[in-house]
């Protein structure tokens, strides 16, 4: 049950949100850009995944922990820094340079995934979003919190994982292109090194407030 008074306010501030490009977007575009189309959607999903881990967290009041202790929100936010660094660095460091915008045969898309999930779950920011953001358009006069928590976040993951998979297919022509420019294409496998590890460096630094 959501409150009629206060969804078009929910919906103009998602749609705000979602349209604002944020660390998902950039990671989804360099995927793109870097593997093709079919693997920034993937990422795009393993995204999803993530988001949905965190809206149960949310749900259940785990967030709510996270975002009240230094340890865990600390742990969190370097486990994800440190991982978005290291894809970031095996980039940079790999031999086979310009290889990364070859297709991806059908065997490396669970990897793709994977590293969605883990680069959302691992970024204590989205925990805090949503708790941040959503009891703002929760009516407890309705009753049933857990579920309107529940139903508001699922439409914003949803709503953003269609923008995202529409990024992804906008970025996969350009990497189309990449893969016939192989010097251009080793100049692009270097940038989106450089930007996993900025992305990294950048969860590194956030705070909570």
């Amino acid at each position: 049950m959501i409150s009629h008074t206060t969804f078009p306010f929910f919906a103009a501030a998602a749609i705000a949100l979602i349209l604002s490009p944020g660390p998902d977007t950039i990671y989804i575009i360099a995927r793109s850009v870097g593997q093709g189309r079919v693997a920034g959607m993937v990422s795009a999903l393993g995204i999803f995944c993530g988001l949905l881990v965190h809206l149960t967290a949310a749900t259940l009041g785990l967030s709510a922990l996270i975002a009240s202790s230094i340890v865990l929100f600390s742990a969190v936010k370097w486990a994800g820094a440190l991982y978005l660094i290291y894809l970031g660095v095996r980039l940079l460091l790999s031999k086979e340079a310009g290889g990364h915008l070859k297709q991806l045969p059908t065997g490396g898309l669970p990897d793709v995934f994977r590293q969605g999930i883990l680069t959302n779950v691992l970024n204590p920011k989205v925990a805090l979003f949503f708790v941040a953001f959503l009891p703002q358009f929760i009516s407890t006069k309705l009753g049933h919190v857990p579920l309107q928590i529940a139903t508001l976040g699922l439409i914003f993951a949803v709503a953003g994982t269609l923008w995202n998979m529409c990024t992804a297919m906008m970025s996969g022509a350009l990497g189309a292109y990449l893969r016939k420019k192989p010097k251009v294409a080793v100049l692009q496998q270097r940038l989106t090194g450089v930007v996993f590890v900025g992305l990294g460096v950048r969860m590194a630094t956030i705070s909570r407030g």
